[in-house]
């Protein structure tokens, strides 16, 4: 599933809200989610819970506070389909890839990615999004990040207690195992 040459770096949880879905992952890994940042070139904000070394779980939503983009955000939160999905509830909808060749493996990508540099405090990092904001094949190809020098966010996170033990890519549902004080929990 992961292009030649690359890692695991994140999973993904969209939510309505960052509380919502902040809660939804503390309801289910006992561990609350601590603040990141917000992403002013998609109009969304974060926050993080370690999953061991260079990989960490992201809590996504669109922020309210700022002013919407100029191009479809990423991850689909545009999407009327994504909307709905998310009325229901926070969803792991999605995960991302590490590479050290963005550009290369952007190109061949079926999906017409989009290579977009960003940053969000001490991080600066390229990422890889459809023109139209929507999931790399609906869901069934990870996003591609390539962080910019040799800071990480997951290096700055308090250990959570969790580790990621396995991932389930299946399409736009993707399932996440991982191993918590109270034992290996299912996200989905």
């Amino acid at each position: 599933m992961n292009p030649a040459g690359s890692s695991l770096d994140h999973v993904v949880v969209a939510a309505r809200t960052l509380d919502e879905g902040s809660d939804w992952v503390e309801a289910r890994l006992g561990v609350r989610p601590v603040p990141g940042g917000k992403h002013s070139l998609m109009g969304t904000h974060n926050r993080l819970l370690s999953l061991g070394p260079r990989v960490y779980l992201e809590v996504i939503a669109i922020d309210p506070d700022a002013p919407a983009p100029k191009r479809a955000r990423w991850f689909a939160l545009d999407d009327p389909a994504m909307t709905e999905r998310l009325a229901r509830g926070p969803a792991l909808i999605h995960w991302a890839v590490r590479t050290e060749a963005i550009e290369d493996e952007a190109s061949r990508s079926p999906d017409g990615i989009e290579v977009l540099a960003t940053s969000r405090g001490p991080y600066r990092w390229r990422i890889g999004v459809p023109r139209d904001g929507h999931l790399p094949g609906g869901g069934s190809r990870p996003t591609l990040i390539q962080w910019e020098g040799d800071i990480h966010p997951a290096q700055a996170l308090p250990d959570s207690g969790c580790t990621l033990v396995g991932l389930e890519p299946a399409g736009s549902s993707p399932r996440a195992l991982i191993s918590t004080p109270r034992g290996v929990v299912s996200l989905e």
